[in-house]
């Protein structure tokens, strides 16, 4: 059995609201990703890297240890950038999501 630590992840429900804005219901020209697509095929990925790996992660603010951000290529996005909060109940919170499609 692993040792490995594990932390509860949830988004806030401004993540998702973001991700309907900028992505919309449906797949754009060009083929940009629809909000579902994004979440189906980015964010469970980037859920479980916070799970396991938030310490490891940068933080986003300096001497702040419960802020990081993860900054990636995505599989349908170009890059996108996801900020992550540690609660003091231990779970974390992603708390915003930017996406770059150059």
């Amino acid at each position: 059995m692993s040792d490995e630590v594990r932390r509860p992840v949830r988004v806030a429900h401004e993540v998702f609201d973001r991700l309907d804005a900028i992505l919309g219901p449906e797949r754009g020209p060009e083929g940009r990703p629809s909000a579902n697509d994004f979440l189906t095929f980015e964010l469970v990925e980037i859920l479980d890297v916070f799970a396991t790996r938030f310490d490891d992660l940068p933080r986003l603010i300096d001497q702040r240890d419960d802020y990081r951000i993860l900054i990636s290529n995505g599989t349908l996005v170009h890059a996108f950038a996801v900020i992550g909060q540690l609660n003091t109940d231990e779970t974390i919170e992603i708390v915003r999501v930017d996406i770059d499609f150059e």
